[in-house]
């Protein structure tokens, strides 16, 4: 990398305006060859706009993109594919009834002239995978890959359209150590032959390891570019919230108390889009939280479900506080149970009703806002003004309609929520917490927040299920971890009793026996 040589990405003085919202506000920014720049900054300080205006599905109000010296027409995707952006997006956009070969190839020729050059697309796919380390078979069909792989494929794909400049949004969040450490040796390789990479992450540590630069935005301007090498995870944090962030762990071994919940050799199911279970056991004890890893897709969506009364064991048992209950979530909330699902958009909250209907959008059989099947306006909206402060969701007032929070405030406001509305009692606080990925994608900000909440939630006697991809955040806040792995669940450990490495082993499959996977007391 050169700083003397013209930059490969320039962009120019940036502004975008939603309404009354700036989003970007007159940020510049380049990128050279064989550099990496993070992106970094709080959930809506304005990276996915800037990122969506490179790529051309946004057109800026003001300023300029140019890649090689020549300026892209705004509003153009296909004209920034063909300049050589590529991305790779947090959630894959793959075909998974294709082959590898077909998601690779399909767009880049017209169908009858794939057919003719299919000999040489693969020739050039073994390269790419050869090169870069990439390893990945190109007839195999995506749905049965591995999520790494799936990452592999996508970046083959942009490398194949001949990606300069490549765009990995949170590249890690869903990999296994030993996989994200398979990523870190191909960017190494990318970088040395000339590719310009913008990375996006909330993993400051990880962002301090392959970043050259660190680019750092706060509500819409840029507040900050320095060397990662001068930098430090606390200095990127206060200046990511314009405050310094303490992060929250647990400290000691808390004494636990009465198991809360059990499941015994509990099975569900496998359905389109979600694993089943294999006969899992695990206790809950009060004040404890217990973490749970694996790769995604391997079960933990059905375990929630089950945790929170949205779904019935086909075989085996589930209790709370010693008694069975019916698969009726009303059931489960009125019995102290809170859940914080995974995805806050499409689970956790309605998008077009204000924040005071989502925040009693669980507690409509509660005679506190609910009388004769009508709402109790006042009492529902003092309790929502009451939570709002309390958990220090921004954003616009009650009235707002909720799906125009940013996610770290949707996130609380669901937190809030749970944590606050259990059986009949408003204030009551809930006996389960079942935290389903709690801080997908939230800045680090939004991300000690709610860890502090959960902490807290954990002091004062709730049982928390922890379900996490996020390995850091499992070992910082459990007690006691298991792991996941196509449908089957490890003995639930001491958290000091597991390292990175075995935790990484286990979520492939590797590290355990049939006699481990199945009873975690």
């Amino acid at each position: 990398m050169s700083e003397l040589s013209p930059p490969v990405l320039r962009l120019s003085h940036i502004s975008k305006r939603f309404g009354a919202l700036l989003a970007n506000d007159d940020i510049s920014l380049t990128l050279q060859r064989g550099e990496v720049l993070a992106l970094l900054g709080e959930n809506g300080a304005g990276k996915s706009t800037l990122v969506n205006i490179l790529f051309g599905h946004y057109t800026a109000d003001a300023g300029s993109v140019e890649v090689d010296g020549v300026a892209l027409p705004p509003g153009n995707p296909r004209a920034a594919l063909a300049a050589g952006v590529g991305m790779v997006h947090q959630h894959f956009t793959l075909a998974d009834n294709l082959s590898v070969l077909d998601n690779i190839v399909i767009g880049t020729a017209p169908l009858w002239h794939l057919r003719q050059r299919r000999r040489a697309a693969l020739a050039r796919i073994h390269d790419l995978a050869g090169r870069f380390g990439l390893a990945v078979d190109p007839h195999a069909r995506v749905g049965a890959l591995s999520v790494g792989e799936r990452q592999r494929v996508e970046i083959i794909k942009a490398l194949y359209r001949g990606a300069r400049v490549l765009i990995l949004d949170e590249p890690t969040a869903v990999l296994t150590p030993q996989e994200v450490e398979s990523l870190f040796g191909t960017l190494r390789q990318l970088i040395a032959e000339g590719l310009a990479v913008i990375f996006i992450s909330h993993k400051l540590d990880e962002v301090l390891r392959v970043s050259h630069r660190v680019a750092v935005l706060r509500g819409g301007r840029l507040v900050a570019t320095l060397p990662a090498a001068a930098t430090s995870k606390p200095e990127l944090a206060e200046l990511m919230v314009g405050r310094r962030v303490e992060m929250p762990a647990r400290t000691g071994t808390t004494a636990t108390g009465q198991v809360v919940a059990a499941l015994d050799r509990a099975s569900v199911a496998a359905t389109a889009g979600r694993g089943g279970l294999h006969e899992i056991s695990l206790d809950l004890h009060a004040g404890e939280i217990v973490g749970i890893a694996g790769v995604s897709g391997n079960g933990q969506v059905a375990l929630a479900e089950v945790m929170s009364g949205l779904a019935a064991p086909s075989a085996g048992r589930v209790t709370l506080h010693g008694a069975a209950l019916p698969a009726q979530p009303r059931r489960w909330i009125g019995a102290g149970v809170a859940r914080i699902p995974e995805d806050r958009h499409a689970e956790g909250a309605v998008g077009d009703l204000a924040v005071w209907e989502n925040a009693i959008a669980e507690q409509l059989g509660n005679p506190a806002f609910v009388r004769a099947g009508v709402i109790r306006r006042a009492p529902a909206r003092h309790f929502a003004h009451d939570l709002v402060r309390r958990f220090d969701v921004r954003g616009g007032g009650i009235d707002t309609p909720t799906r125009t929070l940013s996610g770290g405030n949707m996130q609380k406001l669901i937190l809030g929520r749970a944590l606050s509305v259990t059986g009949a009692d408003a204030c009551a606080r809930p006996r389960l917490v079942v935290a389903s990925q709690p801080t997908w994608g939230l800045d680090i900000g939004a991300v000690a927040y709610v860890h502090r909440q959960l902490l807290e939630a954990a002091a004062a006697g709730a049982a928390v299920l922890l379900i996490s991809e996020d390995l850091d955040e499992l070992m910082a806040l459990s007690d006691r971890i298991a792991v996941m792995h196509a449908g089957r669940l490890t003995p639930a450990r001491a958290t000091a009793s597991w390292t990175l490495g075995t935790l990484g082993l286990a979520m492939a499959g590797a590290g355990t026996d049939e006699g481990e996977v199945s009873h975690a007391a």
